[in-house]
């Protein structure tokens, strides 16, 4: 496996009406392998993508074996960071759909 980013994403929590993501579950990338998953919350996230650190989305397709997906970036909408994988201009963190835990 050829690193894809810092970290990989493999899943999110939502806020109750679903448009921040509160908590999310992600994996060091070790070029080697996926590592264990650990919770952070999001504005540890946001803080580290400004800081330059990288995280690509994740997509388990079984047997521990994992399909790379989007590079995600953070977005300012009327001066509120969101998490995404396109600049969409709305007021949401958009993560394609990842699994919610």
């Amino acid at each position: 496996m050829a690193k894809w980013a810092d970290y990989l994403i493999s899943a999110v929590r939502y806020n109750l009406t679903h448009t921040h993501i509160n908590q999310i579950r992600a994996h060091e990338d070790t070029g080697e392998s996926v590592g264990p998953a650990k919770v952070y919350d999001r504005q540890t996230i946001v803080d580290a993508i400004n800081n330059g650190t990288t995280f690509v989305t994740i997509i388990e397709n079984g047997a521990n074996n994992w399909n790379k997906g989007q590079k995600v970036i953070v977005i300012k909408v009327k001066g509120i960071s969101y998490l995404k994988t396109v600049d969409n201009g709305k007021e949401e963190d958009n993560l394609e759909n990842l699994p919610e835990f």
